[in-house]
C-alpha cells in the first residue's frame, strides 16, 4: 500500500489563498509517509459547501462553493464529506462573541472541529484538539493538535488564511 505525499505550505503566496506543494527530499524525490497530515490539509483547505442559511463573503455571490465528489460520498465509497467553512471568513472582520453574527474566532474554531470531526468518529484519530486566536487586529490563527493513542502527536497551525481580515 502506498503512503500519501507531504505537502508543504508556500507562505510567500497572496494572503488570501494557500498554496501546497509537494515536499521533495535532497534527491529530488517526493517525501511520502505523512497520510494523516496530508487528510487533514486537504481537509481544512478545501472549500466546504455552505449552508443556505450562511451569508457568503460576497454579498452579491451565489457560489456556495463545495465539492462534487462529496455528493452521495458515504453511499458511494464509504466516505465524508470533505472540507471546511473557513472559506466565509474571507472577508469577515473579526468580531467578538457579542456581536450580532457571533465571534469570528468562534467560527472558525468550530468550522475547523466541524471538519476534523470525522478523523476522531471514524478512529482514525483518538482526539483532535483546536484553537484558533486572534494574534493582531486583522489575524487569526487556528492551531490544530492531532492525537492517535500512544503515537506522537501532530501539531499543524494556520495563520496565513487570515492575515488580511477585513482589508
Amino acid at each position: 500500500m502506498a503512503s500519501d505525499i507531504r505537502y508543504l505550505q508556500q507562505l510567500d503566496f497572496p494572503a488570501y489563498a494557500v498554496e501546497l506543494d509537494w515536499l521533495m527530499n535532497d534527491q529530488n524525490l517526493i517525501v511520502d509517509g505523512y497520510d494523516l497530515q496530508s487528510a487533514v490539509i486537504v481537509a481544512l483547505g478545501t472549500d466546504a459547501l455552505a449552508p443556505e442559511e450562511e451569508e457568503l463573503p460576497d454579498l452579491e455571490a451565489t457560489d456556495r462553493r463545495g465539492w462534487w465528489g462529496d455528493l452521495d460520498a458515504e453511499e458511494i465509497w464509504g466516505g465524508w464529506p470533505v472540507g471546511c467553512l473557513l472559506w466565509l471568513l474571507h472577508r469577515a472582520k473579526i468580531t467578538g462573541p457579542l456581536a450580532r453574527q457571533g465571534s469570528t474566532i468562534g467560527k472558525a474554531e468550530g468550522w475547523t472541529r466541524e471538519a476534523m470531526a470525522p478523523f476522531t468518529q471514524r478512529r482514525i484519530t483518538s482526539h483532535i484538539d483546536v484553537l484558533a486566536e486572534q494574534i493582531d487586529t486583522q489575524r487569526i490563527d487556528v492551531g490544530v493538535v492531532i492525537y492517535r493513542g500512544p503515537e506522537p502527536e501532530i501539531e499543524l497551525r494556520y495563520s496565513e488564511l487570515w492575515d488580511e481580515l477585513g482589508k
